[in-house]
């Protein structure tokens, strides 16, 4: 659907041009975004590159796994039907860690790990939906839906990217954002775990 509206913009902007007679602007404009999305990719690129040496370092000196044993009451408390040591737990909490740090392309893999996980602990529950291999129509589990949420509300305490897009326009304190980000992701995530535990009573 994304591809049909772009798509459509764009159209609409060269007959738009056409018609005003600004193509001229119109041809500008593609240049100078093209040379601004680069500058922009290369930028990006250090952060991840810096931000994801960083990560792996962590999960090398034991940090991680230190953070994934202090997050396990919360862990607990969010999914109290996923068997202790049931590998989902080791990545959804590597997920909410990478998210935390601001690490959301960090976080993608883990996230994706973790929702085959919990299709896993489906298959092992016995649940017709998730037999097979393949589905075209699957229904996802409690849990998926809780993951997703929070996977989605993310609190941050370093919103790295808004740092690096801030930074790349000219930003005089692009890490101002950090606390207002905070603020707003906390009452996200907060009002994502009480929806949660709401539906999860009703079920």
């Amino acid at each position: 659907m994304l591809n049909y509206i772009w798509v459509f913009m764009i159209i609409i902007g060269i007959v738009y041009g056409s018609f005003t007679g600004q193509m001229a602007e119109i041809s500008n404009g593609v240049i100078d975004s093209s040379k601004e999305a680069v500058q922009l990719c290369i930028t990006m690129l250090g952060v991840v590159a810096l931000w994801t040496g960083i990560m792996e370092i962590a999960k090398e000196s034991g940090l991680v796994e230190s953070l994934t044993k202090g997050m396990r009451p919360l862990l607990r408390f969010l999914f109290p039907r996923i068997p202790k040591e049931h590998p989902a737990m080791s990545y959804i909490s590597l997920n909410f860690i990478a998210n935390i740090l601001g690490l959301g392309w960090a976080a993608t893999p883990a996230g994706l790990k973790a929702m085959e996980a919990l299709a896993d602990l489906e298959k092992e529950r016995g649940n017709p939906e998730f037999a097979g291999n393949y589905r075209k129509e699957r229904r996802a589990s409690n849990e998926m839906c809780v993951f997703l949420i929070l996977n989605i509300s993310s609190l941050q305490l370093i919103p790295v990217n808004m740092i690096a897009y801030r930074s790349q326009y000219g930003s005089v304190n692009p890490a101002v954002i950090i606390a207002p980000a905070i603020i707003a992701t906390l009452v996200s995530t907060v009002a994502g775990i009480i929806y949660c535990k709401i539906k999860d009573r009703k079920h």
